[in-house]
């Protein structure tokens, strides 16, 4: 049995949001990544959008990796229907380990954790700790704000135009994944319906 086609690590809310459209989101995705062979990697929660993602990859026949603290597991905040779901002690050593089995980063819609995920990411990228495409989904102008305050950055010379070409920003999914994992140098599986 071969491997999945690529691995995709997804930060979201453990929350659904108050939009309908960030669930849609979270369910579009991981139906994407089943669809087409990939492997999810993930917090290991099964609430809000970080539960749909999983749950929707899983039904669309794609493995689910989840990482999980052991604070968050006693909490019985944990997926257990994951393909492999590792508890850890600390948050550091869950985000190590997510961006050791991804192949790609994506941020949904989320709260501080989501937050601090990407921008993690996108700092060990800058810094060059990884060459790891680092997306994130601006569903229903959730991040419009977010984006206007990092031009502020750039307009203030705290950050150069360069690191903002880091990261790819799009508020279409069906975009935005096939353009992630084809920059990290895999192909997702082609569909008939594509052609």
């Amino acid at each position: 049995m071969s491997g999945p086609a690529f691995s995709l690590c997804v930060y979201c809310g453990s929350r659904p949001g108050a939009q309908p459209a960030f669930a849609e989101a979270a369910r579009a995705v991981g139906r994407w990544i089943g669809e087409r062979g990939g492997q999810l990697v993930y917090g290991g929660g099964r609430n809000g959008l970080m539960g749909l993602v999983a749950d929707s990859t899983l039904q669309a026949g794609g493995r689910v990796v989840g990482v999980i603290p052991k604070a968050l597991v006693e909490k019985e905040w944990a997926h257990h229907g994951c393909s492999e779901l590792h508890v850890v002690d600390t948050m550091h050593e869950r985000k190590r380990l997510m961006a050791e089995h991804a192949d790609a980063f994506l941020a949904l819609p989320g709260g501080i954790g989501t937050f601090e995920e990407f921008f993690e990411v996108w700092t060990w990228r800058q810094l060059g700790y990884h060459d790891k495409p680092v997306g994130l989904l601006n569903v229903d102008g959730y991040y419009d704000g977010l984006m206007a305050f990092l031009r502020t950055g750039v307009q203030a010379q705290f950050m150069g135009d360069w690191q903002m070409d880091l990261i790819r920003v799009s508020p279409d999914a069906r975009a935005l994944l096939p353009e992630l994992v084809q920059s990290a140098g895999l192909a997702p599986a082609p569909r008939l319906d594509a052609i």
